[in-house]
């Protein structure tokens, strides 16, 4: 059921709607501008302001307005370690009303083809390397990130039932770990890669002799560019339509301490690079077997350097666009405190002016006084005389 009777259902219509959810974040930015790319023009975008995905009622109103004929979920809310530690309630929820919302109301109002976008923590902890789908579900989770997990897992079972009972082409896709422009560089909040592309680049404008990187250096990631990922998207859209969800990986690892080697080379510090053995290295080796994707066609283009150079410019470019808002915003500041200082000058003269006037006034007002009091003398000194005169 949901065979190969649906593979190619993705439009060679351009003009086809598209609803891409989260279309701000990492993943989303990256598959508009994929979409733009290759000649699609009626996106339908909506931000958390415009639409807000955890309301049903909202996204039922939304969709039966809309009618879009393809939806691309990649909206989630995301965040590291401590962010899930501190908030599950938030990360299972928020997730769960998301993709129930979307899903349901793009079955419900005739959407062709759904694609939902989860990630690799919804594997095992400790599952074999590297990960094959059918991983899934065969022991227990990282406790770190579970809540976001079982929301993503959730996902993944809500197209499958859908795919079941309706009929439906609802697909999934489990990207491994993604960097690459629209990344999140917050100092606690983002991840290894990002996260070491910020101190490198600090300590380059610092000047500051050394980065020192937290464990041995020894652990193996896989990292995959969004703009890969993207096109991975557009191709599970026009060439895969089965029950199972899909990994998407780049099939490469590398070592923490070649990654930090490679960061610190693109970003051009020249200080030295020292590991801190007391802390920990976290899972030894997470690496995504990619295989069924390459089956079907699919490999990555970009490799890790050409991306981090990629996304190294892209921050500069922000931080570039940050400084120049800044200094239009001063020059802004410094014409209205121009404006201001002529104003207070006008109002100077002015008050000078008024100052002037009321001299002028008093002086003639001090004058009339010492008439009417010369005047009033007279006339009291007369009655005077006029009642000496009579008494006499």
């Amino acid at each position: 059921m949901g065979g190969s009777d649906k593979v190619n259902s993705f439009p060679a219509d351009k003009t086809a709607k598209i609803f891409v959810a989260g279309h701000r974040g990492l993943v989303g930015s990256a598959i508009v501008r994929k979409l733009l790319q290759i000649g699609f023009t009626n996106l339908i975008l909506r931000t958390h302001k415009e639409l807000d995905l955890t309301r049903q009622s909202d996204v039922e109103a939304f969709f039966a307005q809309e009618k879009p004929q393809f939806v691309i979920l990649s909206a989630a809310k995301v965040g590291g370690i401590h962010a899930n530690s501190t908030y599950p309630a938030d990360f299972i929820s928020i997730n769960l009303q998301i993709q129930t919302n979307v899903i349901d109301a793009s079955y419900r109002n005739g959407v062709k083809k759904l694609l939902f976008l989860g990630s690799s923590c919804i594997y095992p902890k400790f599952a074999p390397q590297p990960i094959m789908e059918d991983a899934l579900l065969t022991g227990p989770l990282e406790p770190t990130n579970e809540w976001y997990a079982v929301a993503k897992i959730a996902g993944i079972k809500m197209c499958q039932a859908y795919r079941l009972q309706y009929d439906w082409d609802a697909i999934s896709g489990m990207p491994t770990n993604l960097y690459g422009p629209n990344d999140n560089f917050h100092p606690q909040n983002s991840h290894v890669l990002p996260a070491l592309i910020r101190r490198f680049h600090e300590a380059k404008v610092s000047g500051a002799n050394e980065v020192v990187v937290w464990g041995t250096g020894s652990p193996l990631r896989e990292f995959l560019h969004v703009d890969d990922l993207a096109d991975a998207v557009v191709f599970l859209m026009e060439k895969y339509s089965g029950l199972g969800h899909v990994n998407v990986g780049s099939g490469k690892e590398v070592t923490i301490k070649d990654l930090a080697e490679l960061v610190k080379e693109v970003v051009g510090f020249e200080g030295e690079l020292l590991w801190d053995s007391t802390k920990p290295d976290g899972t030894p080796r997470k690496l995504m077997d990619s295989s069924k994707l390459a089956g079907l066609g699919w490999v990555p283009k970009i490799s890790l350097r050409d991306g981090l150079v990629d996304t190294y410019k892209w921050k500069l470019q922000v931080l570039v666009g940050f400084i120049l808002c800044k200094v239009q915003e001063l020059d802004e500041m410094k014409k209205r405190l121009k404006e201001m200082e002529e104003e207070a000058a006008a109002l100077r003269e002015m008050q000078a002016k008024v100052e002037k006037e009321m001299g002028t006034v008093q002086g003639l007002l001090y004058r009339c006084r010492f008439r009417i009091y010369g005047f009033a003398a007279s006339l009291v000194a007369g009655l005077v005389c006029m009642f000496l005169v009579s008494y006499t």
